[in-house]
């Protein structure tokens, strides 16, 4: 990696789209740096930075760079993410104009040695951790400079370019770049075999981790998950466990569809009693490992505990989209078998204890998933059939395949037979379309249901798609729910 990167220079990303990308653009610019990007269309991320005065291109096109000389920029920085294959016609121009090409990873690495850094990493929970972080910070006037894998509410951003001491960074393990990170302060959630198109195996991930680990200045990781407590050393742990050997720990007392009321330790001594306006053990868990951050920076717990009430979810992280024919439908990125589980489970509870963050507390849970890749539904089939059967019932999208070649007899339906399998009286339908997806939403839910859409594919469309038959005038659909 370069060493630095003068101000004067023009930075070009592409693939600028990508939530993890435009936070990049938007700190970049927010500092004062000459930003252009690109990407197959406007996405969301990039229309928000289009107040920023940014170069944006609808496409990936060779000819970009062109255009870029024609305004003056020649010889930008090109940066990347691991999503951009060889085949991009930008990114072979790049090449061949030999300009110098950054990984999205070498420019958060690069971030991260500017000013002291948590980095948050681990398999489930990174965004909602620190989105977390992020928010506490930010409530006790800390002001963190923060780049985030998803929308923190308190910014209605995925990057903000703060004024304080501290950067908040997601550190993604997707591809292993995360070892570039020199963090002053590591977080590993949990650890858990994915991403099987980049890890051989589990050991092979455990390997990585321990690599970021050892490359920050101090680490703190979850003393309730058995990989980590088995296989890393570190500065400090959590747990929602037990509170006799972790050095923070928060035991639930109560645990209801909109809030959790937990005794809260440090150094195995209660020290409070919090209370989270976010449901779900899980959700408990990241939170702590939030709190022991922000403690581990110096942050007095008083001013922490009272912000609490500020919390919200990151954006796709049980987001509420809106109501349909009466219908509440959420939108969720998980997209692995723990992920989905946690997040069934906490919808259950929603139904099951009348409580709810959601406008009406919903009386039965309809789930929509979308598996993301398909080596993951090959790799962990049983376990998704395992995890989706909590749903009261279940409508199956296609594969989003990520850029994946389909793999043969790997498909949506195979997930469900393996469903039926476990279960055969648990309600399944499989959509061979987005548009049939639709229909069978339609068809097979009810007035008070909760529609929960999973996935880290475009599955997250869903609320579009009903919304726009909702505006379109359509009688609400009969419901039908086949045994």
């Amino acid at each position: 990696m370069a060493d630095s990167i003068q101000p004067q220079k023009h930075i070009h990303f592409i693939g600028m789209g990508g939530i993890g990308m435009s936070a990049l653009a938007l700190i970049l610019a927010e500092r004062g740096h000459s930003v252009s990007g690109s990407d197959r269309k406007l996405t969301p991320a990039m229309q928000a930075l289009e107040s920023k005065a940014l170069v944006l291109f609808e496409s990936q096109l060779s000819n970009n760079f062109a255009q870029l000389g024609v305004r003056g920029i020649e010889a930008p920085l090109v940066v990347v993410s691991t999503a951009i294959p060889d085949t991009n016609p930008e990114l072979i121009e790049a090449r061949r104009l030999d300009l110098t090409i950054w990984h999205r990873s070498d420019l958060l690495a690069w971030l991260i040695e500017q000013q002291p850094a948590i980095a948050v990493a681990g398999s489930h929970g990174k965004t909602t951790t620190s989105t977390v972080v992020t928010t506490l910070l930010a409530t006790v006037g800390e002001d963190p400079t923060a780049v985030i894998g998803g929308v923190v509410p308190c910014y209605g951003s995925n990057g903000h370019t703060g004024s304080g001491r501290l950067l908040v960074a997601e550190a993604d393990e997707s591809d292993g770049s995360l070892v570039k990170f020199k963090a002053s302060l590591g977080i590993i959630t949990n650890l858990e075999l994915d991403h099987t198109d980049h890890y051989r195996n589990l050991d092979d991930l455990i390997e990585t981790m321990k690599t970021f680990g050892r490359g920050c200045e101090r680490l703190l990781i979850n003393q309730d998950d058995p990989i980590l407590k088995e296989h890393f050393q570190a500065d400090a742990c959590w747990s929602v466990q037990h509170f006799e050997t972790a050095d923070y720990a928060a035991l639930p007392v109560q645990l209801d569809g909109d809030r959790t009321i937990a005794n809260y330790y440090e150094q195995g001594r209660q020290v409070g009693r919090i209370t989270l306006p976010l449901p779900g053990l899980h959700n408990l868990s990241n939170v702590v490992a939030a709190i022991a951050a922000c403690r581990m920076e110096g942050v007095p717990l008083d001013a922490l505990l009272s912000a609490l009430t500020e919390l919200r979810s990151p954006g796709r992280r049980f987001d509420f989209r809106g109501e349909w024919q009466d219908r509440q439908v959420v939108d969720d990125y998980a997209h692995h078998p723990s992920e989905v589980q946690a997040t069934l489970t906490m919808a259950q509870l929603m139904v099951q204890s009348g409580r709810s963050p959601l406008p009406r507390t919903p009386q039965r849970l309809v789930a929509v998933f979308q598996p993301h890749r398909y080596s993951r539904t090959q790799e962990f089939l049983n376990a998704f059939a395992q995890a989706l059967l909590s749903a009261d019932a279940l409508i199956l999208a296609p594969i989003y395949g990520a850029g994946e070649q389909p793999i043969e007899g790997i498909n949506s339906e195979l997930l469900a037979r393996s469903i039926r399998l476990i279960d055969p009286n648990q309600p399944v339908f499989v959509a061979s379309t987005m548009q049939e997806l639709t229909g069978l939403v339609k068809q097979h839910s009810r007035p008070d249901d909760l529609i929960l859409a999973m996935g880290a594919g475009d599955v997250n469309s869903l609320w579009e798609r009903l919304s726009e038959e909702r505006i379109g005038g359509e009688a609400s659909c009969s419901p039908a729910i086949a045994a």
